[in-house]
């Protein structure tokens, strides 16, 4: 059991590596999308491609990779992530320069970056109840994910003033130093993870650690429930996301500041989000707290194929559309992913966490590059808006699995204090 709180010092430096990480990562993702789509002049079925190579590593190393993170110092594993990251993003601006820079090298680095972040991912998910003690886990949670979003309101709104005096590739160095300082950060923090935390290294034994967690996700009522939930949910979230660079850009015409304005926007609606679920919580039950939240990005996820119909007589109107949207949808998808977070780490023994994690990302991430690949398609033979409005549809169905978890989450034995027994 961990000694230091989310007052600690120690606390804040994992915090505020984690804060300059998530940063450069929402600053990469904005300056690749632009990359693709005014340099390179991708259409939708090429950032679709895009998208999937930034994710297919789900389904690719998604299962081994929780095994071996419950054998290694979580710590670690990040750190060398971080790392990886970095030199990997760095790639692009050394291209662009030599003027060798194309699509084929964004799928690459898209995809190494995928490989190292499925790792950092399972290690950071599986890292608070190591850093902390468990009363803290849902606070340390929230400080996470409210900076995070903080990072997204900053990261795009800078990518997009600097993309209006360099060009995107260039940007990406902010990417990279981004992971630099993270990687910093890590080297400093301090937890109390022992040997005796790790699952043993049994030669022979892949397969069957791989089964472990994956038999624990099905077999615990809760997780299960939010394992299909998620699985549906970035489904449809990952069709409208893949295609909203392609609507803000090309169908309505804005311009790079202008989609950096959008997701910056959505941050504030993040932060929002993110302090409201601990609050919310010490009132309502996690399965309301959620299907609250899961139906609000639903509703305002409609906002993206609206503002294609108003940009068609009111280029204003249609970016208003397209701010408030974000706004609200991020507002509902953070008090959802703070209160399923936090449930999911208070419900597994720390030995399975890395496999617990990783059999969520599998099933919930594995879904994403055929989602990004099913958009691409989509756009190309139906249109963007009427992908979209598929996107919106599904993103109602989230909330079925989850409708009646607090009837669950109480059988499995809550405490007062929102504290969940296994």
């Amino acid at each position: 059991m961990s000694t230091y709180s989310v007052a600690s010092t120690n606390f804040r430096r994992f915090w505020f590596g984690q804060t300059l990480s998530q940063f450069g990562t929402r600053v990469g993702t904005l300056a690749l999308s632009v990359t693709a789509v005014e340099l390179l002049h991708a259409g939708s079925r090429e950032v679709g491609v895009l998208g999937a190579a930034s994710t297919v590593c789900y389904l690719l190393i998604g299962l081994p990779a929780g095994v071996w993170v419950d054998r290694m110092f979580k710590r670690r594993t990040m750190m060398w992530a971080a790392l990886a990251r970095a030199l990997a993003v760095l790639v692009i601006p050394v291209l662009w320069f030599t003027g060798d820079l194309g699509m084929g090298a964004l799928y690459a680095v898209a995809l190494v970056v995928g490989v190292v972040t499925v790792f950092f991912d399972v290690g950071y998910q599986s890292y608070v109840p190591v850093l902390v003690p468990e009363q803290d886990i849902a606070p340390a949670n929230a400080r996470l994910e409210s900076t995070a979003q903080v990072s997204t309101l900053a990261g795009p709104a800078l990518a997009g003033l600097l993309m209006r005096v360099v060009s995107a590739p260039v940007v990406l160095l902010v990417d990279a130093f981004a992971y630099l300082a993270g990687y910093l950060c890590l080297a400093v923090t301090e937890d109390g993870e022992q040997r005796s935390d790790l699952a043993p290294r049994t030669r022979g034994r892949l397969g069957a650690d791989i089964a472990e967690g994956l038999r624990f996700v099905r077999d615990q009522p809760v997780i299960r429930r939010l394992a299909v939930s998620m699985g549906v949910s970035n489904l449809f979230a990952t069709m409208v996301a893949t295609l909203v660079p392609v609507l803000v850009m090309r169908t309505i015409g804005f311009d790079a500041f202008m989609l950096g304005l959008i997701m910056s926007c959505g941050a504030v609606g993040g932060v929002l989000g993110a302090v409201l679920a601990p609050r919310a919580r010490r009132r309502f039950g996690p399965g309301a707290i959620m299907s609250a939240g899961l139906l609000t990005a639903a509703f305002f996820t409609s906002a993206s194929p609206l503002a294609a119909l108003a940009g068609e007589s009111d280029r204003v109107l249609a970016g208003a559309v397209l701010l408030v949207g974000e706004f609200g949808l991020t507002v509902g998808a953070l008090l959802y992913n703070v209160t399923q977070v936090s449930l999911r780490q208070q419900l597994c023994p720390r030995n399975l966490l890395g496999r617990m994690n990783a059999s969520i990302r599998f099933v919930v991430w594995g879904s994403m590059p055929l989602a990004a690949l099913a958009a691409g398609w989509l756009g190309t033979a139906i249109g963007v808006v009427p992908t979209l409005w598929i996107g919106v549809a599904g993103g109602v169905a989230t909330v079925l699995p989850i409708l009646t978890i607090d009837r669950v989450v109480a059988a499995a034995g809550e405490r007062p204090g929102g504290v969940v027994v296994p």
